[in-house]
């Protein structure tokens, strides 16, 4: 029985050796992952065509094609109702939309909602360009959205420039639209 208790101590000091590396090493990556700024992670799109897509737009029966957009710069912001910074950054879209409404065109796009909220949501807060609805979060998928709000910019030719993660300010916005104008 003296040998079968030291050969419990040792196996279990080798499960607590292995589950105290095992947890120091996620530790270790937890730690350095949530110090990175959502802005210095690179989209793998940028420098790619942007994923094409053709959604029906929020209260209509109209469908927008992306590829219909060519010849000047697109911003598409992802978004959604429940999210509480798409509400603080809903009034910098419509504001610079409505200003460089003949130069550049937005696109909202609502995935993980229900078009009644939608459209409540536009009637209280107002809107200036057209909101489509990725039913099933597709769109959303090809462009690799991790939440939201998340906004890509893509110049005359289709094209992804930058992405923006998060809420923008119009100085977010106008910084991003001078890459992508250029």
């Amino acid at each position: 029985t003296r040998r079968r208790r030291r050969g419990d101590r040792e196996l279990n000091r080798t499960v607590l050796i292995v589950g105290i590396v095992i947890a120091a090493a996620i530790i270790l990556v937890l730690y350095l992952a949530l110090g990175t700024d959502p802005q210095a992670i690179r989209s793998p799109l940028v420098g790619k065509p942007a994923p094409a897509f053709a959604l029906r737009e929020a209260g209509a029966s109209r469908t927008l094609n992306l590829q219909s957009l060519r010849g000047k710069p697109v911003v598409i912001n992802f978004w959604a109702t429940w999210c509480g910074p798409c509400y603080l950054e809903h009034p910098v879209l419509v504001e610079n939309a409505r200003a460089l409404g003949s130069q550049v065109q937005f696109v909202g796009v609502v995935f993980e909602d229900s078009e009644d909220k939608i459209l409540k949501f536009l009637r209280e807060n107002g809107t200036s360009y057209p909101t489509l609805l990725d039913d099933k979060g597709k769109t959303a998928i090809a462009y690799g959205v991790g939440g939201v709000p998340e906004t890509f910019f893509l110049d005359a030719a289709g094209k992804v420039v930058t992405k923006h993660t998060g809420p923008m300010s119009t100085a977010d916005l106008q910084q991003k639209l001078t890459a992508v104008m250029q």
